[in-house]
C-alpha cells in the first residue's frame, strides 16, 4: 500500500493519522503541493486533480478522504479481526462529514504574509506552464489547474470569501465545543476516526498561531487538544513537522526550496 501525502496537506494528515491509529503498514511518499512535486507527469496521469493525499492498494486507487479512511478502516478488520477492530459508527461518519465539509484553503491562504503567498503562486504558475510544456497530452489537465491558480489568488482579494470560510470554521468548533462538554471526544468515551479529522483542523490553527484565539479561548477544546496532541499519531504525523522549533524548519526549507528554484529558473 502506498500513500502520497504531504504534511502541508490537511487531508494527507488525516490519512496518515488514520494508517497510524489502526496500526497499518504503508509506504510513504511525500509530495510538496507548495513546491508543485504534486504536478510531475507522473503523478497528474493517476490523479488529473493532483490533489492530495491518493491512497493505493494494488490497482485500486482513492482520492477522496473519507472513503480512504473507510477503506483502512476495512483493512485494520480483515487484518485485526473484528474483535479487536469496530467500524465507525453512523454518529462518527456524520461528524467526519461535518468536519471535512470545511475547507481550509482560503482561510489559511489569508493568514500567510502576502509576500510569501504571492512567491509560492507565481512559482506554481510557472511549474504549471513548465510541465504543460513538456507532457503536451496533459496540457488541457494542467490549464485547468492553471486557470484554479488564477481563481484562487482573485477570490482571497474578495473579502466575503474569507469571511464565510472563518464563519464556517467558528460555527463548526463551536459545536465541538459543546459536544466535548459531554463527553472527552467527539462521538463518546473513545477516540474514534472523528477524532483524526479533527486533529490537523486544530494543528493547522496552531501553526498560524491562531491558537489563543479559536482554540484556548473554549475551555473544552483545549483540553482536548492538550490531550490529544500526546498521541503517538499525533507526534510522528504533525508534531514532527510543525512542534515547536519544527515548524520553523519545515517552513524554511520549503521557502529556499521556491527561491533557489526561482532564481535559477529550474522549474
Amino acid at each position: 500500500m502506498q500513500l502520497y501525502h504531504h504534511p502541508y496537506s490537511l487531508d494527507s494528515q488525516k490519512v496518515s493519522l488514520a494508517l497510524e491509529e489502526k496500526g497499518i503498514d504503508y509506504t510513504s511518499f511525500h509530495a510538496n503541493p507548495i513546491t508543485g512535486k504534486n504536478l510531475t507527469p507522473s503523478f497528474f496521469r493517476m490523479n488529473p486533480t493532483a490533489k492530495l493525499p491518493v491512497f493505493q492498494n494494488g490497482s485500486h486507487v482513492i482520492f477522496d478522504t473519507i472513503e480512504i479512511i473507510q477503506y483502512i478502516e476495512r483493512i485494520a478488520v480483515v487484518s485485526v479481526g473484528s474483535d479487536g477492530i469496530a467500524f465507525s459508527s453512523d454518529e462518527v461518519i456524520q461528524w467526519m462529514h461535518k468536519i471535512q465539509e470545511w475547507n481550509p484553503k482560503f482561510f489559511t491562504l489569508s493568514h500567510v504574509p502576502e509576500k510569501y503567498r504571492q512567491a509560492a503562486s507565481k512559482f506554481l504558475r510557472r511549474v504549471l506552464i513548465a510541465r504543460m510544456a513538456e507532457s503536451p497530452d496533459l496540457a488541457s489537465s494542467y490549464h485547468c489547474k492553471l486557470k484554479e491558480a488564477y481563481d484562487t489568488e482573485e477570490k482571497l482579494r474578495d473579502p466575503d470569501v474569507v469571511r464565510r470560510s472563518k464563519e464556517h470554521l467558528i460555527k463548526l468548533l463551536d459545536e465541538i465545543e459543546d459536544k466535548l462538554s459531554e463527553t472527552p471526544y467527539i462521538a463518546g468515551e473513545e477516540f474514534c476516526m472523528a477524532d483524526v479529522m479533527l486533529m490537523p483542523v486544530l494543528a493547522r490553527l496552531a501553526l498560524l498561531n491562531l491558537e489563543d484565539e479559536y482554540i484556548n479561548n473554549r475551555p473544552n477544546m483545549a483540553e482536548y487538544w492538550s490531550m490529544v496532541q500526546k498521541r503517538p499519531s499525533y507526534k510522528k504525523v504533525i508534531g514532527r513537522y510543525f512542534d515547536g522549533w519544527r515548524k520553523h524548519k519545515t517552513l524554511a526549507k520549503t521557502w529556499c526550496f521556491i527561491r533557489l528554484r526561482s532564481a535559477l529558473k529550474k522549474y
